[in-house]
């Protein structure tokens, strides 16, 4: 990685910032005046902007210098975390996985999506859940190892994020007992005369689901709307509506929720995908997540 700059110099900036002068900030750092200050010039002319102004007897930061300071902020707290990171992860041995949950996503999935990798020894799992740009962003700075998600990662030059497809799943409509006769009688049709509650259309299904809505004529009565799937589970159980899961997780839904197959949303299916920033994956984690390649 090549650096138009020396962090060096920005240290020594960032010192001379935090202590509030040149003549202060060489006092802490235990350096000459005058050495600071030229390093403090080369950083200028490396970035090719002036960071420091004159005010009054002493300096102030100019608008480049604030930006400058913001960035230095979050690189030298980082900095000085690493020592502790460091002897933690030698003296627990154990394997980091940092992962980001779409908010798309069914979240009763996951679990089982990260299952190759729940029984790895000494696992130190950090789950992330956030909007699915702002995943992909994270995954790009290498903050995250994997993201999983229900679509595949857009296309952008700038951004180097391959997808490894981890398998579908058939949807198909759920219910509670009570809701049960009237959905499936002439279903489904009868998905016009019942409460509906579907994702929103954050979810990558949720077009699919309206032009499956459309193909059969059917006008459904929508009574909720939910970003997250779990959330919307809960509704259903509760008896709200009859909604739409992937039957992967039948045995979930009908045992832990008692909730019943209404029956299949044909030709529909939730997609789950695994994100990463090599095209040939090196996380040993990661590798596991993915279906054997033959």
């Amino acid at each position: 990685m090549s650096l138009s700059f020396s962090y060096r110099h920005l240290y020594y900036f960032w010192v001379v910032a935090k202590e509030g002068g040149i003549s202060r900030g060489a006092e802490r750092l235990g350096m000459a005046v005058q050495t600071v200050s030229t390093q403090v010039r080369e950083l200028e002319r490396s970035l090719g902007h002036t960071l420091l102004k004159p005010a009054g007897r002493g300096l102030a930061l100019t608008e480049a210098g604030l930006a400058a300071l913001r960035q230095a902020d979050e690189i030298f707290q980082l900095g000085e975390e690493l020592p502790a990171a460091v002897r933690d992860a030698a003296s627990t041995g154990s394997v980091r996985l940092a992962v980001g949950i779409s908010d798309g996503l069914p979240k009763l999935a996951v679990r089982r999506l990260l299952a190759p990798v729940l029984v790895a020894p000494h696992l130190r799992l950090l789950c992330h859940e956030d909007r699915f740009d702002d995943l992909i962003a994270e995954l790009a700075l290498h903050r995250l190892d994997v993201v999983l998600s229900d679509r595949v990662a857009p296309a952008n030059p700038n951004l180097k994020v391959y997808s490894h497809s981890l398998g579908s799943s058939a949807l198909a409509w759920y219910c509670t007992p009570a809701l049960l006769a009237s959905a499936r009688d002439g279903f489904p049709g009868s998905l016009s005369r019942v409460p509906i509650l579907l994702p929103t259309r954050h979810a990558a299904v949720r077009a699919r689901i309206d032009l499956w809505f459309e193909r059969h004529g059917i006008r459904p009565h929508i009574v909720g709307e939910f970003e997250d799937s779990a959330l919307m589970t809960t509704f259903g159980s509760g008896g709200m509506g009859v909604f739409p899961m992937a039957e992967l997780l039948d045995d979930k839904l009908t045992n832990r929720y008692d909730l019943h197959l209404v029956g299949p949303c044909e030709g529909v299916e939730e997609h789950f995908f695994a994100l990463g920033t090599e095209k040939k994956v090196l996380h040993p984690l990661v590798q596991r997540l993915l279906p054997a390649r033959t």
